[in-house]
Parts: C-alpha cells; sequence; structure tokens
C-alpha cells in the first residue's frame, strides 16, 4: 500500500502523525509542502483546498486530513 504524508516544518501534529507512522511500522513518503511546490497544489487537490496538515494518503485517497482532530494551517 502507498502512503504519503504531506506535512510542514514546524506543526507539531505533523510531527505526531510522523512519529505514529513510524511506531506503527508503516512505509511511507513524506512531502514538505513548504518546500516543494507540487506537493503543495497536490494537497489542495486532495483536500478539495484545505490548506491542513498533516494529511495522510493511503493509494491516492485521503483518509486523514489533521491529527486527532487538530492541524497547522500552510
Amino acid at each position: 500500500m502507498r502512503v504519503e504524508l504531506y506535512t510542514a516544518p514546524g506543526c507539531p501534529y505533523s510531527e505526531a502523525a510522523r512519529e505514529d507512522l513510524e511506531w506503527r511500522g508503516v512505509e511511507f513518503v513524506e512531502y514538505d509542502v513548504e518546500k516543494d511546490r507540487r506537493a503543495y497544489e497536490r494537497l489542495l487537490k486532495l483536500t478539495g483546498g484545505m490548506r491542513t496538515v498533516p494529511v495522510i494518503v493511503e493509494e491516492g485517497r485521503p483518509v486523514q486530513v489533521g491529527w486527532m482532530g487538530r492541524g497547522c494551517t500552510v
């Protein structure tokens, strides 16, 4: 299963999502939406324009926006 994690530096919720995926042994590709313009544009497309991180995507579909009901605006 392909898992993508869209994050931003300094966002504690991005860090928590990353740590959880690592703890569970999930292999994932991480995209920093502040450094990668294409990743930012994909984030907007996946979320219908929501500018929130973290976003976890499985097989091309967003399965979680934010972390535990919270997120950071980018």
